[in-house]
């Protein structure tokens, strides 16, 4: 069970819709205050997640602007650097969320 979920507060949430489809923005604020922000914005989708102090702790995105790495065009934005990663849904970001503000291991 992800116990992130019961102590999330949806601070915004928009749906735009657009020639080219749906526009989705969102931001969530945990207990701690750290917060998540999750766009979707037609073809670029992330997360970015930030502690209360607005440090980013992690961001994956799609934005086509690290063509070295093998995932490309999705990537992690990770402490000061950028590496490769495949595109998690909601389920596998929030799971990762818990393992840090719970500090739970990872499994």
């Amino acid at each position: 069970m992800l116990r992130s979920r019961q102590d999330i507060q949806v601070e915004m949430l928009t749906v735009r819709w657009t020639e080219n489809g749906a526009k989705f923005r969102s931001e969530l604020r945990f207990y701690d205050n750290s917060r998540l922000s999750i766009f979707d914005l037609a073809k670029q989708v992330g997360f970015h997640y930030q502690d209360a102090d607005g440090n980013l702790i992690f961001r994956y995105d799609n934005a086509p602007h690290h063509p070295h790495l093998a995932t490309f065009p999705d990537h992690k934005h990770a402490g000061n650097g950028v590496i490769e990663a495949e595109p998690p849904d909601l389920n596998n970001v929030l799971t990762e969320i818990d393992r840090i503000i719970y500090n739970e291991e990872r499994v």
